[in-house]
């Protein structure tokens, strides 16, 4: 793991450990797997009592550690049979989201998810996560293709908000958003919506507009970024750790709130240190959320009182 956050220094030491102690494995006359066991075993449990105190700010920091989990990731190792669908018929292709035909369990369904990309390449190309307006014009277009086959729509959400450029801004990008709500309102089939990353403003509720609502544990989900409130309020982006505990930004508190229905646990230390057991947990939530929609006859109805109260 590359990044190291400063709540995490104490636990750098005992990595380095056992990293060091794994390595030497093979060349050793001695066994030290009971070593390496307890050494584990110790690691886990300090990473399981620094994270169980983590301050707003704190899980700001590691929902955007680029080492955790993308779309892509949920899609390898979630999804089969994966057909993407590009472009909005009106001006492009947008790749900060991807979306197709999958199946998971061989459940057939819609996926539609935010990628910001692994390395310098891939997250230029997809923009850093950050949708243009043909990006969720993109979408409306998806759901209503979800709704006439009655296949249900699963969304993967992380940005930190839509792209606030010029030319997003001169092709509509408030409208393209509204759409995307609009038509979640109107489609009659299961909408199930995770947060990975970041859930941020806009950006994120454009795909969010679900009857389960599940969040990774050391997600985020807000209307803007502590740094932007901060530098709206005090003109200071200094303050963002102080905002953070304002926002309620963290998924115990959203579910406090009933902003959210579901959060799945992470493993010890947070999703990007045990990626494959993050995505097997996002999968068991998904599909027990697809159990409890399924047979649900007014899914429009209920969710138009879910968010129009």
């Amino acid at each position: 793991m590359s990044t190291i956050l400063d709540f995490e220094k104490s636990v750098l030491s005992l990595e380095k450990q056992l990293e060091e102690l794994q390595k030497s494995a093979p060349d050793s006359n001695t066994d030290v797997s009971t070593d390496i066991a307890k050494l584990r075993d110790k690691i886990d449990k300090m990473l399981k009592k620094i994270y169980s105190k983590l301050s707003p700010w704190d899980v700001v920091q590691v929902a955007r550690l680029p080492e955790r989990p993308k779309f892509t990731d949920y899609l390898n190792g979630m999804f089969t049979d994966f057909i993407e669908l590009c472009g909005d018929r009106i001006c492009g292709e947008d790749k900060a989201i991807v979306c197709g035909f999958a199946k998971i369990n061989n459940q057939k369904c819609m996926l539609i998810g935010q990628e910001k990309g692994i390395d310098t390449e891939s997250r230029i190309q997809h923009n850093f996560g950050m949708p243009r307006p043909e990006g969720y014009r993109k979408v409306v277009r998806l759901l209503d293709l979800a709704g006439r086959f009655k296949l249900p729509v699963i969304t993967l959400v992380d940005t930190s908000g839509a792209y606030p450029g010029i030319e997003s801004e001169e092709r509509g990008q408030a409208e393209a958003i509204a759409r995307c709500i609009e038509k979640s309102m109107q489609i009659n089939v299961p909408i199930i919506s995770t947060i990975i990353g970041e859930g941020g403003s806009g950006g994120a509720i454009a795909i969010a507009t679900a009857d389960q609502v599940l969040m990774l544990e050391h997600s985020i989900y807000s209307v803007i970024s502590p740094e932007g409130c901060a530098s709206i309020l005090w003109k200071d982006d200094k303050k963002a750790p102080t905002v953070a505990e304002i926002l309620h930004l963290t998924a115990s508190e959203l579910k406090k709130l009933g902003a959210i229905d579901t959060i799945i646990k992470e493993p010890a230390g947070g999703a990007h240190r045990n990626k494959e057991q993050t995505i097997q947990n996002v999968k068991k939530s998904i599909l027990l959320a697809l159990d409890r929609t399924k047979n649900v006859k007014n899914l429009r109805e209920i969710r138009r009182k879910k968010f129009f109260v």
